[in-house]
């Protein structure tokens, strides 16, 4: 007989473990479950997060910079050293002790929680029955009065890239290599492509970033795209734009491997060799084999589960959130998701923004946003109004030896609200929140500028920038 519970979750994600923990909050009687094994075999919770995305890359990219940092900024500093070296071995242990730390944690706050886990594969029936193939080859079944679906989602394969984990990798492979490839190639100038691409030239690869469109991050404001496609090409990635490939072919056998690369770009057909393939061309909704005949729940066009503004089915009792659903693929967004799903189930108001959900792109420099960029302000026909502010006029940005990069604060043009904030530079990815902050809150313009922020800091950018949406900034010729 299948046991009963107020709540099952398909997936320990981001969105997965926020809905779970939160139900058990609420008082609910929760499962969980998650099929994911870590590199030692057993079962990790946290998601693609937590394994092989946001936390192992942020891992790789802050001891990428300290080594870049050794031969490229510490000498402004007075600081000389003599034959760096970078082991990788080290460096990739760092990053695994890191994700077992956490993964750990998410299976900490379960059992603090009162949540039961469940490690296994699984699939919805009718009636909110959900069947769980666990590890061991057992089955075992499980009734929710509720259903949360927050089954993630999977690396897009490209046909002529299949994937084999050595030569030709995503981001899980990308996150693993044994040491510095000569030269990389990474198909996608997206977050997962610039982001691991930055890890690997900082290290001493040489990196080819080859991008199908002819614009580069178009989803940024284009100030902002066009500021940080300056600064990594200063740093040697070789980005290039309308570059459509077309073939990629592994020859040669164990270390001599290489993959000879077939594109198209404005200077006609090309080839490229290289030692190692990363295929960064997005994400795909994590659905096969997660729905039952007669679950009733239905798939997109795009293979995402179809929702409500409130996360909901259609389906009596079964909600979906995170990457498997519509929206932009954040952890943070499924954070959101699963305590509202879990709140709604409560009898509570649960409810997401969708329009002040930040974006951080951790490069160097990093680039963030929230809310509109000015393309889609003048294509939706709103008035507006734009203030900008450069790091290179701020004290603390120069005596990090990191002037690179702006604010810029958007704002309606008759109300004086903010309607985005867009920024490159050093720890934007902590700054952009008093965009998001002020956007949550209806604030102006105005109020940013008659906010005192401490001196020095980077975050007066913010403040300089709000001002100049009116000309008055102090530290820059209005």
């Amino acid at each position: 007989m299948a046991e009963q519970f107020d709540v099952v979750v398909i997936g320990a994600g981001p969105a997965g473990y926020h809905a779970a923990i939160r139900a058990a909050q609420l008082g609910m009687k929760v499962a969980c479950i998650d099929a994911a094994l870590g590199k030692d075999g057993k079962p990790a919770l946290g998601g693609t997060c937590l394994r092989v995305g946001c936390i192992p890359s942020k891992a790789l990219l802050d001891s990428s910079r300290q080594f870049w940092n050794m031969g490229h900024i510490f000498g402004d500093h007075g600081i000389s050293f003599k034959d760096a070296k970078i082991d990788v071995e080290a460096m990739i242990g760092r990053k695994d002790k890191i994700v077992k730390q956490f993964t750990g944690g998410i299976a900490m706050l379960f059992k603090a929680n009162k949540v039961t886990a469940y490690y296994g594969f699984a699939t919805l029936h009718a009636d909110r029955l959900v069947k769980v193939k666990q590890h061991d080859g057992s089955e075992v079944e499980l009734t929710g009065t509720n259903v949360i679906i927050a089954a993630g989602s999977d690396s897009i394969e490209l046909p002529f890239a299949k994937f084999d984990g050595e030569t030709i990798v995503d981001n899980v492979g990308a996150l693993d290599f044994t040491e510095v490839p000569k030269r990389l190639a990474v198909i996608g100038a997206g977050v997962i492509g610039l982001e691991l691409g930055s890890v690997w030239k900082r290290l001493g690869a040489e990196v080819v970033i080859l991008e199908a469109l002819p614009d580069f991050l178009a989803a940024a404001d284009a100030e902002a795209s066009k500021t940080a496609l300056k600064e990594f090409k200063k740093q040697g990635l070789d980005i290039r734009l309308g570059a459509k490939v077309s073939k990629a072919e592994v020859t040669g056998k164990g270390k001599k491997k290489e993959v000879v690369l077939s594109f198209a770009d404005k200077d006609g057909e090309q080839t490229i060799t290289v030692d190692k393939l990363l295929v960064a061309v997005g994400r795909k909704a994590a659905s096969k084999g997660l729905l039952a005949e007669g679950s009733g729940v239905k798939l997109t066009d795009r293979g995402q589960i179809e929702v409500d503004a409130h996360c909901h089915t259609g389906v009596d009792g079964v909600w979906a959130i995170g990457d498997c659903v519509r929206g932009p693929m954040l952890a943070h967004k499924g954070f959101e998701e699963g305590v509202a799903v879990a709140e709604l189930i409560a009898g509570l108001p649960g409810h997401v923004n969708f329009d002040t959900i930040p974006w951080v792109i951790y490069t160097e420099p990093e680039i963030a946003w929230v809310g509109k960029t000015e393309q889609q302000l003048k294509d939706e026909g709103i008035p507006y109004k734009a203030g900008s502010f450069p790091f290179a006029a701020n004290g603390r940005a120069v005596a990090m030896s990191e002037p690179a990069g702006f604010v810029k604060v958007l704002a309606h043009a008759e109300t004086d609200r903010v309607l985005g904030m867009h920024l490159v530079g050093a720890n934007v990815s902590e700054l952009v929140h008093e965009g998001v902050l002020t956007m949550e809150f209806s604030g102006s313009a105005d109020d940013l500028a008659r906010i005192c922020h401490a001196h020095p800091s980077l975050s007066e950018v913010i403040h300089d920038a709000a001002m100049a949406v009116e000309k008055r900034a102090i530290h820059k010729a209005n």
